[in-house]
């Protein structure tokens, strides 16, 4: 098994093409990506903060200090058209001539104690769009001072009385989770994401070279021709396909740790940095001893398929479905009320997702983390075993 094991790695290590996704796309391509992504949504943000936006209102003499206030903004151009109606203005933005509309049916008069409807007409299917923030915080100065007048009339003058009238209830949020706590939530929702993925990713491609690559290149059949048993030969091609798996994964969290270095020198996440400094060795164990099974089910499922697999081609075929299918138990794991429990704790891959958002957040127990241990370690086993029977089977292997 470990002559196999040794053979394998070797031949791995060669393969320019299978180290670049186990080394090269961890290390190098995934933080490129994700450096990409982020400069170009932050792009997409500044170009939407600093687009200027062409506005008409109907009704501007109801609220003339309002229009005032539309015409000196730096992200409005106040267009000197002649609208008519609402279909007008509606017309008017989907030829392009208008980006929003403004129809103020009344004035807000203080003793009219009535309150006025304002329609904002624009174009919402743009996913970044500050337009409708934009009116609303113009809104919100006109209205406060709308507000005064109203309440003056009424012999209200102190600000202490205005407020009372307009909440007289005010909620004050008192968070019982810590700073990890509250990281944690949010870092443990995407991480499995991104980590557990990787962890198959690592598999496939040596997987692939190892089965349906062998047979293509008509290696396999010199391999089983060797003193060797086919259940030590599949073996040592499990452990190889593991190793890969591991090292992608343990590869992928050195990256982002680094990367996430990196980019504390620029951006102040000092509450991010101290709240995940709270993370002990302790943990990371336990975090790494969830992969591990985990990893194991993932090498004897890709495994089993490149062996079932005619040709290289053919393989990856197969393992496109398997990933889509991956990312079920990640969504699951995400839904609302979605905790970690003894009940939730038996569900392959969402258990792991769920047990690493604990783990992240400090707030894990013992007996729940050895029971999902324990049961992706007998499923690793059942799918190790299967996959040693489907070796043995020479209707699988010379189909």
């Amino acid at each position: 098994m470990f002559e196999v094991f040794l053979k394998e790695i070797k031949e791995l290590l060669r393969d320019r093409k299978t180290l670049m996704f186990i080394v090269a796309l961890p290390l190098l391509i995934f933080p490129v990506i994700f450096a990409v992504v982020g400069y170009m949504m932050a792009m997409a943000n500044l170009e939407a903060e600093q687009e200027v936006h062409k506005v008409y209102i109907i009704g501007a003499e109801a609220a003339p200090e309002f229009t005032e206030s539309v015409k000196y903004h730096k992200n409005f151009e106040l267009v000197t058209a002649n609208y008519a109606n609402k279909n007008d203005i509606i017309q008017a933005i989907q030829n392009e001539e208008l980006d929003v509309g403004i129809v103020i049916e009344a004035k807000a008069q203080p003793e009219s104690r009535e309150q006025t409807t304002w329609q904002v007409i624009y174009n919402d299917s743009a996913r970044i769009n500050y337009l409708f923030i934009y009116i609303e915080e113009l809104k919100e100065q006109y209205q406060s001072k709308v507000q005064t007048l109203s309440f003056n009339a009424l012999g209200v003058t102190k600000e202490s009385e205005m407020e009372f009238l307009i909440s007289p209830i005010k909620l004050e949020k008192v968070d019982t989770a810590d700073a990890r706590e509250s990281w944690g939530e949010k870092i443990g929702v995407l991480l499995p994401y991104l980590l557990i993925p990787i962890v198959l990713t690592g598999a496939v491609y040596p997987a692939i070279d190892l089965g349906a690559g062998e047979k293509e290149r008509g290696t396999l059949e010199t391999l089983l021709l060797t003193p060797i048993s086919r259940t030590n030969i599949v073996l040592g091609k499990f452990l190889t396909v593991l190793s890969a798996s591991l090292a992608t994964a343990s590869l992928s969290i050195l990256s982002m740790g680094l990367w996430l270095f990196v980019a504390r020198t620029f951006v102040n996440v000092s509450e991010f940095t101290v709240a995940l400094s709270h993370i002990t060795f302790v943990e990371l164990l336990a975090m790494l001893s969830l992969l591990i099974p985990l990893a194991a089910m993932f090498s004897s499922i890709v495994l089993s398929i490149s062996i079932y697999a005619r040709t290289f081609k053919e393989a990856q075929n197969y393992m496109g479905p398997l990933s889509m299918l991956v990312f079920i138990p990640v969504m699951i794991s995400v839904m609302p009320n979605m905790e970690l429990t003894y009940k939730t704790a038996f569900i392959p891959v969402t258990n792991v997702a769920l047990a690493i958002k604990e783990l992240l957040k400090g707030t894990s127990e013992i007996g729940i983390l050895a029971v999902i241990v324990g049961s992706s370690i007998l499923l690793a086993v059942g799918l190790l075993a299967f996959c040693v029977r489907w070796f043995n089977q020479e209707k699988v292997l010379f189909r």
